[in-house]
């Protein structure tokens, strides 16, 4: 019995570091790791920063996949920019309204949270559509 207690007491201290030294990290301009959950949770706060980059991750990996599938399938047309746009744009209000569910007054309005990431996104989608419309067609 007095094993368990002192495994239970162990694990505290150990739980009561690790939080003393987060806390010294954030202290110090250091942020603590970023956890996986919190990009699904409505209830998660957000700062400025933090959504900016998920929002800019998220708009660069759907230009990625696009550009791949759109230069392989293989599609041609200033149509399928525009497409890609509201494909792009889409998913990240739906993304920031409908499963965060933050208000966008916070962050700058609707037009400060829909282009982050958009010109960058833009560059990424183009090229590799060219790259792989280019290698796998001619």
């Amino acid at each position: 019995m007095k094993e368990g207690k002192s495994f239970k007491s162990n694990i505290q201290q150990q739980q009561q570091q690790l939080q003393q030294q987060q806390q010294q990290l954030h202290q110090n301009g250091h942020l603590p790791p970023f956890k996986f959950a919190k990009l699904l949770d409505p209830e998660a706060s957000w700062d400025k920063d933090q959504l900016g980059d998920v929002l800019h991750w998220i708009r660069q990996v759907v230009a990625l996949l696009c550009g791949l599938l759109w230069g392989a399938i293989p599609l041609v047309g200033g149509i399928w920019i525009v497409i890609f746009l509201i494909v792009s744009s889409g998913i990240i209000y739906g993304y920031y309204a409908m499963v965060l569910k933050v208000d966008e007054e916070d962050f700058g309005g609707h037009g400060a949270l829909l282009q982050e990431g958009l010109f960058a996104s833009i560059t990424l989608f183009l090229l590799a559509w060219i790259v792989v419309y280019s290698l796998a067609h001619f």
